[in-house]
């Protein structure tokens, strides 16, 4: 039946408001980047352009056949990819647990042994010529989503004398408009250097934390193959995912 025709009441009300002290402080010394780039005026709220509110559309067609198959997008062929071979699939849902379809969701990472693909990059691990570290995907009409990579590895960085990024990736959702996009990053269940990363102790809640760990999920691993993580992703809501790009709600 046509949703459009469907005898069901309308959602309406407004949306929860998050718990904006579970969010970190804009300023955080343990977070050396933040020193210099905290605001020190008071915020200013602009309402949305027409422009930003609309288009450019993001659609199927756009999508290569390669595209969520880190393993496999930028490697020559017949080869892959070096390092644990992983799917990482989930939902993303809105503050009622209802699924959310055709949003664009984008991916990037470090290689197995910690280094991304950049002409910046300091890190001496060595880069995996079979393996790009990017890839995107768009949720289908139950809002679920899935791709297949590599385990990206730890790698130091200039913070601190000895600090290191636990094992994480990116995602950039997409709206229905260019502007509306929002930007969170990935952890893996059971990894200890989660708790000692100064990026992810700028967050003082610890439910939001977990919030931004994947669960190991044996039961969707593909023997002899691939192992499993599940990260749902969550709109809105007491129970929204940490966005580092809407820190005030999104």
């Amino acid at each position: 039946m046509n949703d459009r025709l469907a005898n069901a009441r309308a959602e309406a009300g407004a949306f929860m408001e998050r718990d904006h002290s579970q969010h970190p402080p804009a300023y955080a010394p343990g977070y050396k980047s933040s020193v210099l780039r905290a605001p020190k005026q008071a915020r200013i709220s602009f309402a949305s352009t027409l422009s930003e509110k609309t288009g450019p559309a993001f659609g199927h067609n756009m999508l290569g056949e390669l595209d969520n198959d880190l393993i496999v997008n930028y490697a020559k062929p017949g080869e892959e990819a070096i390092g644990q071979r992983i799917v990482v699939h989930g939902q993303l849902l809105d503050q009622n647990a209802k699924p959310v379809p055709n949003v664009l969701i984008e991916f990037w990472q470090a290689n197995a042994g910690g280094r991304y693909r950049h002409k910046r990059e300091g890190y001496r691990a060595v880069l995996d010529p079979n393996f790009g570290g990017f890839g995107r995907t768009i949720t289908d009409e139950n809002g679920y989503y899935w791709f297949r990579t590599v385990k990206p590895g730890a790698y130091p960085w200039p913070n601190g004398v000895n600090d290191w990024r636990p094992a994480h990736i990116h995602f950039s959702l997409f709206g229905s408009g260019f502007a509306q996009r929002l930007i969170s990053q990935m952890y893996f269940e059971g990894d200890p250097m989660i708790a000692i990363c100064p990026i992810v102790n700028t967050i003082s809640d610890k439910a939001a934390i977990d919030r931004l760990v994947a669960r190991l999920d044996m039961n969707n691993t593909i023997p002899m193959d691939l192992r499993a993580y599940r990260f749902d992703i969550v709109l809105r809501g007491r129970r929204s995912t940490f966005f580092e790009n809407r820190p005030e709600g999104n």
